[in-house]
C-alpha cells in the first residue's frame, strides 16, 4: 500500500520527480515563443504519484523561456482555465501538473493543422467542416460560466464594457510590450517608421463600439494551436495552450483568430459569417451586436499591436553570423508587418523600401550582443530521440517500471515519515 503523504510533502515529491523528468533526454522538444515542450512519456514515480498508472501516458512538458512579453496573460497557465473551459469545450486538454516554473498537461495525439494544411500562401484552405467546427469551438467558450473562472485584474473593464475592454489591451501594449524594449529595440522601431504614440494613434481612431456581453476567450487561435486529432467520427480539431486566455468581448477572440490563421478572401468572409451564425443558433445573438461595424477595428488593432512583436522577432532571429539570406527573410516579416499596420496606426509618408527595412536591421544587428540558445524540433535536432518509445518505462536506458515503482515507494515511504 503507497504510504499517505501530507500535501506538502506530497507537492514537494511532485516538484522534485517532474524536474527530474524533465532532464530526461527522452522525447520531443519543441519550442514556442514563450514556452520549451517536450513530449514524453509521464514515467514513474511520478505516474504512481498522480494515479494514472505506471507512467506509459504522453504528456508535455512545460517551461517558460526568457521572452519578450507581447500579449497579456493575466491569469498565467492557472488550471482553474482548464477546469472551467472543460465545463462546456470538448477536448480540453487535462492539465496534470501545475508549477510556476512548469506545466504539465496530457498529450493530445494528432497533427497541428499548420502541418495538415501546408505552409502559408494564397492556396492554403481549411475546409468548411473545420470553420464549422471552430465556430463551434468559440460558442462553446462564451458558455463557460463566469464565476467558475480566476479572479480577474483590478483594473479589468466591467462586463460588456468593450471599449474600456479595448482601452486596456491598447494600454497593455504600450506599457508592457513598447515602452520597456524601447532601449534595446526603440533605433529599430524610428527606423522602420513605428512611432512611439503607436496605440494613442490607433485609439484616436476608433470612435466607440456597441456593448455586448463578455465571454471566456482564447485569444491565440492559430493553425499552431490547433490539433487535427483523430477520432473514429472523423478528424476533431482540439485547440491547445491556453496560456493567453483571457474573460472580454468575444469579437477580440474572432479578430485575432481571423488574422493568425491567414484566411483567404473567401474562407475569411465564410469564417465570420459562420461565427455570427453559430453564436446567434447557440444562444448568444448579443455577441454579434454591431459586429459589421466593430470587427473591422478589432481586426485592425490585431494588426497594430503585432507590429511591435513581429519586428522585434524577426530581429531576434537573425543568427549572429546572418547572411544575406538571413537578412531578406527579417526584411521581409518586417516590412509586411508595418504594411499591415499603416492604415492602423495613421503611418504617414511613403512605404518602408526594401533598403531602408535591411539598413535598420543590419545596424541594429551590429549593435547587439546576442548569444541565445537556438532549440531543434526536427527530427535530428537536439532533443529528438525515438528510443524513448521503446525503453523509457520509468528510469534511465535498461530500468524497467518495476525498478521505478520500487524506488518511488520507498521515497514515499521516506516521506510520509518526515515532520513535514
Amino acid at each position: 500500500m503507497t504510504p499517505q503523504l501530507r500535501p506538502g510533502a506530497y507537492r514537494l515529491l511532485l516538484r522534485l520527480f517532474a524536474e527530474k523528468r524533465l532532464q530526461s533526454p527522452y522525447g520531443i522538444v519543441v519550442p514556442g515563443h514563450h514556452n520549451q515542450n517536450r513530449i514524453t512519456q509521464l514515467g514513474q514515480p511520478l505516474g504512481l504519484l498522480l494515479g494514472v498508472g505506471f507512467g506509459g501516458v504522453l504528456v508535455k512538458f512545460r517551461t517558460p523561456v526568457d521572452a519578450i512579453e507581447v500579449v497579456p496573460r493575466i491569469w498565467r497557465g492557472k488550471p482553474e482555465v482548464l477546469t472551467a473551459a472543460a465545463l462546456t469545450v470538448r477536448d480540453v486538454p487535462c492539465r496534470l501538473l501545475h508549477f510556476d516554473n512548469l506545466t504539465v498537461d496530457a498529450y493530445v495525439r494528432g497533427r497541428v493543422l499548420s502541418k495538415v494544411v501546408g505552409a502559408d500562401g494564397p492556396n492554403r484552405t481549411y475546409g468548411s467542416d473545420r470553420l464549422d467546427q471552430m465556430a463551434g469551438f468559440f460558442a462553446s467558450l462564451a458558455d463557460v460560466p463566469r464565476d467558475a473562472l480566476p479572479e480577474l485584474p483590478a483594473d479589468w473593464a466591467e462586463d460588456r464594457d468593450t471599449w474600456g475592454f479595448l482601452e486596456w489591451q491598447a494600454r497593455f501594449t504600450d506599457r508592457e510590450v513598447y515602452r520597456p524594449n524601447v532601449p534595446r529595440f526603440g533605433s529599430l522601431f524610428d527606423e522602420v517608421g513605428i512611432p512611439e504614440d503607436a496605440m494613442e494613434r490607433f485609439m484616436d481612431t476608433v470612435s466607440g463600439l456597441a456593448r455586448r456581453p463578455f465571454s471566456l476567450l482564447h485569444t491565440d487561435v492559430h493553425p499552431g494551436n490547433i490539433v487535427v486529432s483523430p477520432r473514429k467520427s472523423g478528424d476533431r480539431l482540439v485547440v491547445i495552450d491556453w496560456e493567453s486566455a483571457m474573460y472580454g468581448d468575444p469579437l477580440h477572440d474572432l479578430a485575432t483568430h481571423v488574422v493568425r490563421m491567414g484566411y483567404g478572401v473567401t474562407e475569411r468572409r465564410s469564417m465570420i459569417e459562420t461565427w455570427a451564425r453559430t453564436m446567434s443558433g447557440t444562444g448568444h445573438p448579443e455577441a454579434i451586436e454591431g459586429m459589421e461595424k466593430d470587427l473591422p477595428v478589432y481586426l485592425a488593432f490585431e494588426q497594430a499591436q503585432s507590429v511591435f512583436a513581429d519586428v522585434m522577432r524577426a530581429a531576434l532571429a537573425l543568427p549572429d553570423e546572418a547572411v544575406e539570406e538571413d537578412f531578406a527573410t527579417a526584411v521581409n516579416k518586417v516590412r509586411c508587418a508595418v504594411r499591415r499596420a499603416r492604415k492602423a496606426l495613421r503611418l504617414a509618408g511613403p512605404p518602408l523600401t526594401t533598403a531602408a527595412a535591411e539598413t535598420a536591421l543590419r545596424t541594429w544587428h551590429a549593435a547587439q550582443d546576442r548569444t541565445e540558445p537556438v532549440c531543434g524540433h526536427e527530427k535530428g535536432a537536439r532533443g529528438w530521440d525515438d528510443s524513448w518509445k521503446k525503453r523509457d518505462r520509468g528510469g534511465r536506458p535498461g530500468g524497467g517500471a518495476l525498478s521505478g515503482a520500487a524506488g518511488a515507494i520507498s521515497l514515499l515511504t521516506w516521506a510520509a515519515a518526515m515532520p513535514w
